[in-house]
């Protein structure tokens, strides 16, 4: 049982470390300002939100690398760290 809810905490962490390097690649590769700059405008405009959802992206080939290689639990706990970036995003778009 122990293992599971590693593999679970396993898959939810890779998803934020995948989330995070989402931001970092969109700040610093896709925006066409700088670093700061960027952040900035994400702040004046209010677009926490959007920026998350963009960044969930790469949770998606996450979570298939894990189907592939069988590891079910890990796969889990990408689709857990989702729905909760997914309600942030909700609350965030709400207030």
């Amino acid at each position: 049982m122990g293992t599971i809810k590693k593999d679970i905490s396993i898959g939810f962490l890779v998803a934020l470390f995948a989330t995070f390097g989402g931001v970092f690649l969109y700040l610093e590769y896709f925006s066409r300002f700088s670093f700061d700059t960027t952040l900035q405008m994400i702040k004046e405009g209010n677009l926490y939100g959007k920026i998350l959802a963009l960044a969930a992206i790469p949770n998606l080939f996450v979570f298939f690398v894990f189907i592939k290689k069988k590891e079910d639990n890990k796969a889990k706990g990408v689709l857990i760290a989702t729905f909760l970036i997914a309600f942030i995003t909700l609350v965030l778009k709400i207030f």
